[in-house]
């Protein structure tokens, strides 16, 4: 365990994180009835007294409404200002990755979400690059994205992520880095923790919010920067054969970034990807704090 935080938010209290632990009768174990959050934090390039997160607010919403959806009211002005006081507490000295999670913490055995307590839980964990800079390789999972009228996908439900699950071991048993999943429709959803999009003659296209993908953190501050730099951006179904010949292909996500990716299939694509490029540097500016412009999307933490 030397790469968690040493403190944990866990049962209202600050705790060490090897204390932290549930009963094996936990319902959100055995149902999934639980949601999580993840956003990364860094030492200031430019102050080493200091922590910056990036877009904490917009996660600390999100989360509070993944909770709506369990029946647990959970104000994002509590998650926002637990995290920053879990930040404090643990004072870290290398880029990290936060998870925050709610999940009914009562111990019956009938799957609901009236009549259970529900309980809020924080720990981190130092991280690198989640998937190569330098690119991946992707296949089509045989697994399909699920829809909206069977879970809420507007959420980072966690009963939800064992389709990921499947498609990330198909594609990294069958030689491939990472899976993309297709929806029911069979037009291109999201990969197995990422937004996908693909660069066609200097135009960015992804797939919009119903193809049945998560409302991403990092996709919507790619979509911003994207028209903020004069790049025209489209929010339209994909079809899988346009992996196939587009000019650039890229995920998002808070641990990937946003990675390249260099085959998809068969397929190898171009080894030049400017507008990718542009993107990467101009994120990695913002969540430097580099970019004035961008102020309000990045939270200082003193230590």
């Amino acid at each position: 365990m030397d790469n968690f935080l040493p403190i944990a938010y866990f049962e209202k209290n600050f705790v060490p994180f090897k204390d932290a632990t549930i009963s094996i009768a936990t319902h959100a174990l055995h149902y999934g009835t639980g949601a999580f959050g993840g956003l990364r934090g860094i030492p200031d390039p430019a102050n080493p007294n200091q922590i910056l997160l990036f877009r904490l607010d917009r996660h600390a919403d999100r989360l509070s409404k993944s909770a709506r959806l369990l029946n647990f009211d959970l104000p994002a002005e509590k998650i926002f200002a637990t995290i920053t006081e879990f930040v404090k507490k643990n004072q870290p000295k290398t880029s990290f990755y936060i998870r925050p999670f709610v999940y009914t913490s009562g111990l019956g055995i009938a799957p609901r979400l009236h009549n259970i307590e529900k309980e809020f839980f924080v720990y981190g964990i130092e991280l690198g690059d989640y998937l190569s800079p330098d690119g991946v390789s992707c296949r089509i999972s045989s697994w399909c994205r699920q829809e909206d009228r069977s879970l809420p996908l507007r959420g980072k439900i966690s009963g939800a992520y064992i389709t990921s699950s499947l498609a990330k071991t198909e594609a990294v048993e069958s030689g491939f880095d990472e899976a993309i999943l297709l929806n029911s429709s069979g037009k291109v959803s999201e990969a197995s923790g990422m937004n996908i999009f693909i660069v066609r003659n200097g135009t960015i296209i992804t797939p919009g919010f119903e193809q049945d993908i998560l409302e991403g953190i990092t996709r919507d501050s790619i979509l911003t920067i994207a028209r903020d730099m004069g790049i025209p951006v489209i929010e339209r179904p994909v079809d899988k054969s346009e992996l196939f010949i587009a000019d650039e292909v890229f995920l998002s996500g808070t641990a990937a970034k946003i990675t390249p990716v260099k085959r998809i299939e068969m397929y190898d694509l171009k080894p030049d990807r400017p507008i990718t490029d542009r993107l990467r540097a101009q994120v990695t500016a913002i969540t430097e704090n580099r970019d004035p412009k961008y102020k309000d999307w990045v939270f200082t933490v003193p230590l």
